[in-house]
């Protein structure tokens, strides 16, 4: 190659060069226009998007230009142009922080209580707890994105009123106001729109509930949403460690969230409808090391009604304690949301609203040691049933008096069991025993003891309540940790369990000494002393008000069985009785009539099974 092709190759060389500079720069310059152009554009008309929870978001792109961007963002109308800042609003009750964008409470601190740690108790506190609702413009904006005025105003009855007005802008006006009564949990809302018609808007609900007390797992075991219709019919559903998706499409008067021992709950006069309902307890969705105990989102339709130009919804808010007396006062049937026996067992929820709730409020109106309050409804009760407790302990006398007697057929029957049980039958009538008189009197006793396991857990009035060595009578009395899970019992030891556990032990010994014992069912004579010790795992993590409720009841029982045989039987004179009840015509009742002829049946088909099998 010679050299003029050379210099032609790098004058062409240098003409690229020059070339692919001058382009890029160009394009630099006609990128930086474009984005200039398109971020006044944004501004000017925020581009909206509905994701999967129905939240409109507002979306601009990033300034490019300060004084272009600032000058187009001016001529927006108020509600989509300003700062976001705090508000708060309190009573005697609950302090409530409101963001002006958005127009929604972030935070809850409910007053008079305090976490088991003793910090400022909040029922919710972050950005991530908001109540928005989808306006019927620019395809579904959401309240949540909007910028609005906040002005407070202190009613003459001491209540307090926030209002938030967001102008969109040609006629279109959001109000949001929030009246907060001067003494009370339960909070007054409403959404009012000018400019805007709609029968009714979706409203959505999210909140995340913080944990308050001592046991976080626990804590989110208790974490339920209820809610209850118009009509009365209702449903919950406990959290546990799973997601779940409700829906319901009637219309709903109350929808909550409830944790242990304090709820958050909407309530409409006019009814919510087409409800959803999705929450989690879920260690990888609320994170196992954080201290939220569940995540909560309801969708409902708020209904709105045409009142001076405007549609207005209403509703109310309520964010408090689980306090039966407090809930029930509101007439709704909140009360609910304080467990006191559901499923199968749905019926000693009675027993707790119409017997003992009433006792215990009765005793705490001028007894405020909530110990002193559950040893006294121990006794109160225990007197109530002390007739069939008497009844009881009578049948045990009975059958230890004839137990020489059936000795004396067991012997004579030898292996024939169906015999045997055919004469004993035949002395317990003539002696006027009813075999199953020990059981059936206690057998009225259980209802109460399963009441009290409802009760006693789920009432705030335990909360932080100390008694001897427990600091907190709402939660388990931890005298010494492990470090470390034992299975099927925990990482720590409940003294009252484990009195609990020994009282029931020594009852049982206690029994045993006092009940004729069955030879030829040898597994009986253990079940009494193996059931405690299952029951000590269980109750290791229960409330100590329950487990000093059943050992105090232990105590009491191994007094009075002992008062009753010492005082109130005399086996001489029983054992006179039946021998005297021997000589009387048995007239037989229609049981032990149908129970005769059962054996009959079933010892006439053994002796032919024997001669079926020969042939």
């Amino acid at each position: 190659m010679d050299r003029n092709q050379l210099t032609g190759f790098a004058l062409l060389a240098a003409l690229l060069v020059g070339y692919f500079f001058y382009n890029s720069h160009e394009q630099k310059v006609l990128q930086e226009k474009k984005k200039a152009d398109s971020t006044a554009n944004a501004i000017a008309h925020p581009v909206t998007r509905i994701d999967s929870s129905m939240a409109v978001k507002a979306e601009t792109a990033p300034l490019a230009n300060d004084s272009l961007a600032e000058a187009a963002r001016k001529s927006l109308p108020p509600a989509f142009n300003g700062t976001a800042t705090l508000i708060t609003l309190e009573n005697k009750k609950v302090s409530l922080q409101f963001s002006s964008k958005g127009a929604y409470p972030i935070s809850a601190n409910i007053k008079g209580y305090k976490t088991y740690n003793q910090k400022p108790l909040y029922l919710f506190n972050g950005p991530d707890n908001r109540l928005s609702a989808i306006l019927p413009v620019d395809n579904g904006r959401s309240t949540a994105d909007l910028y609005y005025v906040p002005v407070i105003k202190d009613e003459p009855n001491g209540d307090k009123t926030i209002d938030f007005t967001a102008d969109m802008g040609g006629g279109k006006i959001v109000n949001i106001r929030y009246t907060l009564p001067a003494d009370d949990y339960m909070m007054r809302c409403s959404i009012a729109l000018t400019g805007m018609g709609a029968a009714s808007i979706p409203l959505t609900w999210q909140n995340n509930g913080l944990q308050t007390e001592k046991d976080l797992p626990n804590e989110r075991m208790g974490a339920q949403v209820y809610y209850r219709n118009k009509n009365g019919d209702g449903d919950y559903f406990t959290l546990h460690n799973e997601e779940k998706t409700e829906h319901d499409a009637g219309v709903c008067n109350w929808v909550g969230f409830r944790k242990q021992y304090f709820s958050s709950a909407l309530v409409s006069d006019d009814g919510f409808s087409h409800m959803d309902l999705k929450f989690s307890a879920k260690e990888d969705t609320v994170k196992a090391d954080s201290n939220i105990v569940g995540k909560y989102q309801a969708k409902m339709e708020l209904p709105m009604r045409a009142s001076g130009g405007q549609q207005t919804g209403t509703f109310r808010w309520f964010i408090g304690p689980n306090d039966y007396h407090t809930l029930q006062a509101y007439k709704i049937g909140m009360e609910d949301m304080v467990p006191l026996g559901y499923g199968v067992m749905a019926f000693v929820k009675y027993i707790n609203k119409y017997a003992l709730i009433p006792i215990f409020y009765f005793l705490n109106s001028f007894i405020s040691n909530y110990a002193v309050i559950i040893m006294l409804m121990t006794i109160f009760i225990r007197l109530i049933l002390s007739f069939f407790t008497y009844k009881s302990y009578l049948s045990s006398a009975k059958m230890r008096v004839l137990k020489p007697e059936l000795d004396e057929l067991r012997t004579k029957c030898g292996d024939d069991t169906q015999k045997f049980s055919m004469e004993q039958m035949k002395l317990y009538k003539s002696a006027g025993v009813n075999p199953l008189g020990g059981c059936l009197p206690m057998l009225f006793q259980l209802p109460i003891l399963l009441s009290m396991y409802y009760m006693f857990p789920s009432f705030i009035e335990f909360r932080q309540q100390h008694f001897l060595w427990c600091n907190d009578l709402s939660t388990y009395d931890s005298v010494a940790n492990f470090g470390f899970n034992i299975p099927f019992y925990g990482d720590h030891v409940s003294l009252f369990t484990l009195l609990m556990t020994a009282s029931s032990l020594f009852l049982a010994i206690y029994n045993r000494n006092m009940t004729p014992q069955d030879p030829n069912n040898p597994m009986m004579k253990y079940m009494p002393f193996v059931f405690p010790i299952i029951l000590m795992g269980v109750f290791n993590k229960m409330a100590a008000a329950l487990t000093f409720y059943y050992t105090f009841s232990n105590l009491l029982s191994i007094a009075q069985q002992f008062i009753i045989q010492k005082y109130f039987i005399d086996e001489k004179a029983i054992h006179a009785e039946l021998q005297e009840n021997k000589n009387k015509p048995v007239t037989p009742s229609k049981w032990s009539q149908r129970l005769e002829e059962m054996q009959k049946l079933q010892a006439e088909r053994a002796k032919i099974q024997p001669r079926s099998n020969k042939k």
